[in-house]
């Protein structure tokens, strides 16, 4: 990601079945950004871990108890660890893939009316550099999306964040 925005963060509520490792990932699911489970009325966070840390960890799926971890197993599937014990509400806060422009009934995007120069000097590079054109003009094209981009991480990662209760998020300072 070049730029974190609240826009592109969704939250999705499930369940873990009892005796199933996995947890199906929403369609739209592009990276985590937490994840918890609900136990005697707690909401209790699950810690992010590597697939192989999962499995060497737990590595008797029949053996069962409250998760504590979770990976991103495919793209499909999330696997807990240890193997849930009864069935557990989940909640999931993610980064999701938003619907593209070419999808759209009236062809808008959140990008594309709120970044239009993001939008416009990206693709705009982006063609340009597919037809091998001038560097000169690459160059300025780069600049002028590099300048949106700027604009784009002051306003979510400064603006956007002022209010955030999470340790470790990033902030850019208010300009």
């Amino acid at each position: 990601y070049l730029v974190d925005l609240e826009y592109f963060r969704k939250n999705a509520t499930s369940a873990v079945t009892n005796g199933d490792p996995f947890l199906t990932l929403p369609t739209d699911f592009l990276a985590s950004f937490s994840l918890s489970v609900t136990n005697s009325g707690n909401k209790e966070f699950l810690l992010q871990k590597d697939v192989n840390f999962i499995q060497e960890y737990h590595p008797n799926a029949s053996t069962t108890g409250t998760p504590k971890y979770y990976a991103t197993f495919d793209v499909d599937n999330f696997i807990v660890a240890p193997t849930p014990d009864a069935n557990y509400s989940a909640e999931l806060h993610y980064y999701y893939r938003p619907q593209s422009i070419t999808a759209t009934s009236d062809g808008t995007s959140w990008l594309g009316t709120n970044a239009p120069d993001a939008l416009l000097f990206g693709s705009l590079y982006e063609a340009y550099m597919f037809m091998k054109g001038e560097a000169d003009v690459l160059k300025l094209y780069s600049e002028r999306f590099q300048e949106a981009i700027i604009r784009l991480k002051t306003y979510g990662e400064g603006f956007e964040n002022t209010d955030a209760y999470r340790t470790g998020l990033r902030r850019v300072p208010k300009t």
